[in-house]
This record gives structure tokens, C-alpha cells and sequence, in this order.
């Protein structure tokens, strides 16, 4: 109990339904009171079982707000909030504590990181760590984890480079002090990175390769991103799609590294890039005045194709109701593919089975 009577005082009980919440912040409310500390709870309802001299209080006038207002006159040392639910309530719990008063709540999540990102959107990142320094976890009527929450000005574990260094929050257990989580601000997003014992990836890692997928994913559904240094990757796309990523004078190019804080290699993807697997169609080849047509069973309408000149590729598209693949006669790609097909025996498609 030394953490609760000496060092914590923005304290955060989780755990499932039933699993014993509110008994814990009953009995921590109760502890409190017999060391000669001031309590006072937040209920609603008030079913809390608390000593006599532990005053209850309610929704005045339907807000907890209001009940703020009255609860700082009386000047307590501990506050037990049961249960914080209403994007109200994670205010006024942060208010209460970063006005200097020992904080308790209770909160429905499945698990220890489930609580904590509770309050991610609701107040500023940096100040999670003044509003909580611990988290305990209960289920079936047991204490199953205690994190404790301090925030540190570093580089994430994981990277190297100084210039990366930021607040991060670091999430330790309270036993053994060991480092299980950080969280960060990647790029615009405020991620839980969790952290192994045994780094299987250097630089910005896994988390990295998934948000730079998922910016590109924009550009190119396809794309794929491989991790070169720890400021460094090389994402691979269609080349029609490079255009459109490097932007009017690297415009583009130069926004997307500056959010994601990387140096990003953009080329063109071949053949050997391929990761799905490719099934070559039959097809029938004919032109229309606007437009050279490559005809498959209409089966595969919807699917995305690729078309290659002699295992050359020429160009990607999804393949038309009708079965058809439609390419306009007066563009490169068109001009491209008859220049270098001979006859329709050099063409292939390849769909892609994903």
C-alpha cells in the first residue's frame, strides 16, 4: 500500500464489469479516511461503502461540474470518482487533479492500456502523466497489474537518431519497473507502442512500416514499404502512381517526410516485387476508334490485372463489367503496348489472386 499512501495520487482502477472495481476504490477511500486524510466521492448513483465520515456526492443540478465547484471549497485531499464514463467526467477528473487534489476513478476497460487510451483525445498528451500516475488493473475480485506513468523527453525506444527524440510517455510495471509500453506522437496520430524484450526490428519498426503503409495506401493500394535505416525507408508503387506521390517540384514528397519524420526512397515496383499470386488469362485483343480493348471472361470483372509485353509491364487497371480492359488509343500506354507487341501472342494479363 506504500504506492497509494505516499506516491500516487492520480490513480486509475480498471477492469471489466464485475470484476471488483468499485469494492477496490470503496476500500481505498476507507484507507484514506483512517490515515486522517479529507475524502469526498463522486457517485451516481451513490452505492459506494464508505465510512461515516467520507462524504458522498451526486450530479448537482444533473452535472458533476457543478459538484466540482462545491468539492474544491471543502478542500479535499482524495476525490473517489465512480465511474468516469461521459467525456465530461475525463474532464473534470483532469481538472480536479491538476487542481492538486488526490484523484480516484473507476472505469469500465478490457485491460490496463484499454483505460489509459481512454483519455487519449479527451486531454492533451503531454498532460496524461500529471493526470495519472497509476493504473491498476482488477479482475475477478484480484489485482491482476499496476502500471505506473511517467513522461520523459526522449528518443522511442526502437530509434537512434537524436533528431527523433520527443515526449513519450513511458508505461512501467509497477513490480519489477520493467519498460512494456510507450506512447507517442508518430506522424498525427498518438500511438501505444508496446515493448519487447527482444527488438526483432531497428529503426522506426513495425509501427513505422504500418503508418507509412497506410499514408501510401492513398496513392497506391499496393504498396509496399520496406524499412532501411532508422530514418529511412523505400516504398515501392505502380510507376503511373509516382507522378502523383513526388508532386509539382517534390511538393508532395516533401510533406509526407516531414509528417512522418523520415526520408522516403519512392520507386518504381517490377515484376520480382509481386507479392500476390498471378494467374496469366486467356484474352481476345481488338481496337475500337477510341480505345484498344483486351477482353477476359467476364468472371474477373472487378479484379485488378496487370499487362505485360514480352514479361515487360506496360500497365495496371481493373478489368470493366463486361469483362474488358480498356485502354485509350491516344495514350502512352497504348502507344506503348503496340509499339512493343508484335502480336497479340506477346501480350499477357496476369490477375491477381489477393
Amino acid at each position: 500500500m506504500s504506492r497509494f499512501s505516499e506516491r500516487a495520487e492520480g490513480i486509475l482502477i480498471s477492469g471489466p464489469p464485475g470484476s471488483g472495481k468499485s469494492t477496490l476504490a470503496s476500500s481505498l477511500a476507507n484507507f484514506y479516511h483512517s490515515g486522517g486524510k479529507i475524502v469526498k466521492t463522486f457517485e451516481s448513483p451513490r452505492d459506494l461503502q464508505v465510512d461515516a465520515g467520507v462524504t458522498q456526492y451526486t450530479r448537482l443540478d444533473g452535472s458533476f461540474e457543478n459538484s466540482a465547484d462545491i468539492l474544491l471549497l471543502v478542500r479535499p485531499d482524495y476525490t473517489i470518482f465512480d465511474e468516469i464514463r461521459r467525456r465530461e467526467d475525463f474532464r473534470i477528473f483532469s481538472d480536479l487533479r491538476l487542481a492538486g487534489v488526490g484523484m480516484v476513478g473507476v472505469v469500465h476497460a478490457n485491460s490496463p492500456l484499454d483505460a489509459i487510451q481512454r483519455f487519449i483525445g479527451k486531454i492533451e498528451l503531454g498532460i496524461i502523466p500529471n493526470v495519472l500516475d497509476t493504473v491498476v488493473f482488477v479482475k475477478d475480485g484480484k489485482i491482476a497489474k499496476v502500471y505506473e506513468l511517467e513522461l520523459k523527453v526522449k528518443v522511442p525506444s526502437g530509434m537512434t537518431e537524436q533528431d527523433l527524440a520527443r515526449p513519450v510517455i513511458e508505461i512501467r510495471d509497477f513490480e519489477d519497473h520493467n519498460l512494456e509500453h510507450e506512447i507517442y506522437t508518430f506522424g498525427e496520430e498518438n500511438v501505444i507502442v508496446p515493448i519487447s524484450k527482444k527488438a526483432t526490428k531497428f529503426g522506426v519498426g513495425q509501427l513505422a512500416e504500418e503508418k507509412v503503409k497506410d499514408v501510401f495506401k492513398k496513392f497506391d493500394p499496393r504498396a509496399e514499404v520496406e524499412i532501411l535505416s532508422e530514418n529511412s525507408v523505400k516504398v515501392k508503387v505502380d510507376k503511373q502512381n509516382i507522378p502523383s506521390i513526388i508532386g509539382k517540384g517534390g511538393s508532395t514528397i516533401n510533406d509526407l517526410e516531414k509528417r512522418l519524420k523520415v526520408h522516403i526512397d519512392v520507386v518504381e515496383k517490377g515484376p520480382s516485387d509481386e507479392t500476390a499470386t498471378n494467374y496469366e488469362l486467356p484474352f481476345t485483343f481488338s481496337e475500337s476508334k477510341t480505345a484498344v480493348i483486351l477482353s477476359v471472361s467476364r468472371e474477373y470483372t472487378g479484379m485488378h490485372a496487370d499487362v505485360y509485353v514480352d514479361d515487360k509491364y506496360i500497365t495496371s487497371s481493373r478489368i470493366g463489367r463486361k469483362g474488358q480492359i480498356k485502354i485509350p488509343r491516344r495514350s502512352d500506354t497504348a502507344k506503348k503496348l503496340m509499339k512493343l507487341a508484335a502480336s497479340q501472342n506477346d501480350i499477357q494479363i496476369f490477375v491477381k489472386d489477393f
